[in-house]
């Protein structure tokens, strides 16, 4: 008996070993199930790659120049058709990194085609939507948001989704909608860090949608960016814009955003407004980081109001200012293009052949009845008749010589061609400069009467004189013999 002892304490001490061996084995079972759960959550909370964003716009909102300010890009060149850029995303809890790819299109519609490069039915579920609107241009907002926002869908439903599948995206952006909490005043988390996935999401009570709320789903999140929000001074100044406008504008822009779900910024590159916001935003709604400002509705040029917190009873609260306006008058009525006035130095004026203006003004000079000459100009001599100027090259009335010596007969007297120059516009003179002589008077009324011109007129009846009293022509130029007989 005495014998069999050490084989029960044996027994006892072999299987106090194989229970310390079995605890080994399940505490190494145990760290590499640890260490495998370790790798697959740090695997999975990867960033994800083949993000999307998609922007959409008209030609000169700004579109570009927005993106290439997000990614840092200093100098940037616009392109055509279909430009591609990528923000660089990096987490600095778990030090890691990826790209975000951004595709603008053109704003010219017939690019719209280029969407097929863009946004395929595989990428769909990855792809964030930016409609951007020009707030330098706000009569063009509402329009170019609506026509957007119809060639979004119009390429979505081109792109043949399973109904399942569209549904599915459908409800995710309603369930996003209504999940939507306020972020908590004084919470600082890091814009970098990811959100922690709460378990007890599916028990949290959720409020129906509104009326107006999501009635245009693409499936896909929605964000409306307002550009150049500095020109809300300008406005102010040339166009005489007031808040009610801007509130007026506000509101329109905030009911589109409830029917697609859409959150709304407004942002200046030039004053760097909302910039860095924007970012943030697009980074946790892309990739789930953590997000803490709350929505901003107290500066008309800085608004922002993310997806979810709006609601038609906030948007009532803008229509409390309106004095002049309506909440149901159209868009178009109150926020019209303003007038352009053409500036007068753009106008064209073609100046007039040079013989043309001067035959014109000889035919007005012609056509003007005799004006009375100042007596200081026109010196009398003791006989009353009016001193003739002598100009060198008979420039007194040499328009008249022309004509009028062209087509008269040649008399004897008619030799000395400058001895008739003279006389001729001695006469000339004579008629037209003293009112005062009955002949003047007595010729001028005849040719009224008559419809002709008293210039030719008294010229012809003094070649006809001449050509019968030859000896007379030669007498005198300064006091002509026929002053009576005209």
């Amino acid at each position: 008996v005495a014998k069999m002892a050490p084989v029960g304490e044996r027994k006892v001490l072999g299987g106090a070993a194989e229970g310390q061996e079995a605890a080994e084995e399940d505490e190494g079972h145990n760290l590499w199930t640890s260490i495998l759960s370790e790798v697959s959550t740090r695997s999975r909370s990867k960033l994800p790659t083949g993000k999307n964003i998609l922007v959409l716009g008209e030609d000169g909102s700004g579109k570009t120049t927005l993106m290439a300010k997000l990614q840092g890009a200093e100098h940037y060149k616009k392109g055509r058709g279909l430009e591609y850029l990528y923000l660089n995303i990096h987490d600095e809890d778990r030090d890691d990194h990826t790209r975000c790819n951004v595709w603008i299109l053109d704003g010219e519609l017939y690019h719209k085609g280029l969407l097929k490069f863009a946004v395929s039915a595989d990428n769909l579920k990855n792809t964030l939507a930016v409609f951007v609107a020009d707030m330098a241009r706000p009569w063009t907002v509402m329009d170019s948001l609506q026509k957007w926002a119809s060639v979004l869908q119009e390429h979505i439903d081109k792109l043949k989704i399973p109904p399942e599948e569209m549904r599915e995206l459908e409800q995710k952006l309603v369930k996003e909608f209504q999940e939507y909490v306020e972020p908590e005043e004084g919470s600082h988390g890091s814009p970098q860090r990811r959100a922690p996935v709460s378990g007890q999401e599916d028990e949290e009570v959720v409020l129906p949608l509104g009326e107006n709320v999501l009635t245009h789903n693409l499936g896909i999140p929605v964000l409306v960016v307002c550009t150049k929000c500095d020109a809300v001074s300008v406005l102010e100044k040339e166009h005489d814009y007031r808040d009610e406008h801007f509130d007026f504008i506000q509101s329109h822009i905030r009911r589109f955003c409830l029917q697609y779900g859409a959150a709304l910024i407004y942002t200046s590159i030039k004053e760097e407004k909302n910039v860095d916001l924007l970012y943030k935003y697009l980074v946790h709604k892309m990739y789930d980081f953590q997000f803490t400002t709350p929505a901003l509705v107290v500066e008309k040029d800085a608004v922002f109001i993310p997806a979810g917190w709006d609601k038609d009873k906030k948007i009532a609260i803008l229509h409390e200012n309106f004095a002049t306006v309506k909440q149901d008058d159209a868009y178009e009525d109150i926020i019209g293009k303003p007038l352009v006035k053409k500036p007068v130095h753009d106008k064209e004026v073609a100046a007039e052949d040079e013989q043309v203006f001067l035959m014109k003004q000889q035919s007005l000079l012609a056509k003007q009845p005799a004006t009375p000459s100042r007596p200081a100009d026109s010196p009398r001599q003791p006989g009353g008749s009016p001193r003739t100027p002598r100009q060198p090259g008979g420039t007194n009335m040499v328009t008249a010589v022309p004509p009028i010596t062209s087509g008269t007969p040649k008399g004897p007297a008619a030799a000395n061609e400058g001895v008739l120059a003279n006389f001729f516009n001695s006469l000339l003179s004579k008629k037209t400069g003293s009112p005062g002589s009955p002949g003047a008077g007595g010729v001028s009324n005849t040719a009224k009467k008559s419809g002709q011109k008293p210039v030719l007129t008294d010229v012809q009846a003094e070649l006809d004189r001449m050509s019968r009293k030859p000896d007379s022509v030669v007498t005198t130029n300064n006091s002509p013999p026929t002053e009576n007989e005209a």
